[in-house]
């Protein structure tokens, strides 16, 4: 991974952490998911570059090696779409490729349904774009102690992974969501405990590879990161939904142009 450079860009007052690979006239922009960094896309940069990619890679805002928000509970998917569009505009990048896996790909989406000339293709991982109108209510459609219900209950994500240091919470993320059936709490079981800490890692995760996210997130903590993955909508759901006058009411609202 020598060849993937680092740099940092000052955005809206924050220095956001951007890994950069290859010179091609066509750029892939990377954007992670939680609980991630731009180190979950380092295989797919170096393939993009080798194929006559520009390859890029932000840590978004709480994240990785970029700053913390002044107000991590206020961080939000806007300020996501500002600080990719902030980033862009820094880089001279005008036209580009994005590929998400996760949360990440709700600001691909968001992306792609504001500026659709600027984007080149959209690629998405784990979470399918689902118009409003036909999107279930998580309350109404998933269990209790299913991970998404528990997460968006305020404190309760970062309660439960406070209890173990950032390395464990990831191991245990892993290993859990490394399964093929679906992890269900029960009514006084937290989602960390449903991992047996004897467990091994997945044969796809080294120890190496565990260690640099977890010395990531020891340096940030969860707290942004839960913030915008589960209570950072702040109605971007209801906007993201085919209706062109609610894109144009939320561009308005403070995304950059």
């Amino acid at each position: 991974m020598d060849q993937i450079q680092h740099k940092y860009i000052a955005v809206h007052g924050l220095n956001l952490h951007v890994a950069d690979i290859g010179t091609g006239p066509n750029v892939v922009m990377f954007l992670h998911g939680f609980p991630e960094i731009w180190y979950s896309w380092r295989h797919q940069m170096i393939a993009a570059a080798g194929a006559g990619f520009r390859a890029i890679a932000p840590d978004y805002r709480g994240h990785g090696l970029s700053d913390l928000p002044p107000e991590p509970e206020k961080a939000s998917y806007r300020d996501l779409v500002n600080d990719i569009l902030a980033i862009l505009e820094a880089l001279a990048i005008t036209k580009f490729f994005v590929v998400a896996k996760d949360y990440g790909a709700w600001p691909a989406y968001i992306l792609a349904l504001l500026y659709p000339d600027r984007i080149l293709g959209v690629v998405t991982l784990g979470v399918p774009y689902l118009p409003a109108s036909s999107r279930p209510s998580f309350a109404e459609s998933l269990p209790e102690g299913f991970y998404i219900s528990r997460f968006h209950e305020p404190g309760r994500a970062e309660a439960d992974f406070g209890r173990f240091d950032a390395t464990t919470v990831f191991r245990n993320i892993y290993i859990l969501f490394s399964r093929s059936e679906i992890p269900i709490a029960a009514e006084n079981q937290e989602i960390m405990d449903l991992v047996d800490p004897s467990t091994p890692l997945p044969p796809w995760l080294s120890e190496e590879d565990l260690q640099a996210y977890g010395d990531s997130y020891e340096r940030t903590g969860f707290q942004t990161a839960l913030q915008i993955t589960y209570s950072g909508t702040e109605g971007l759901l209801s906007k993201v939904s085919g209706d062109r006058g609610l894109y144009n009411q939320w561009k308005g609202e403070g995304v950059c142009n």
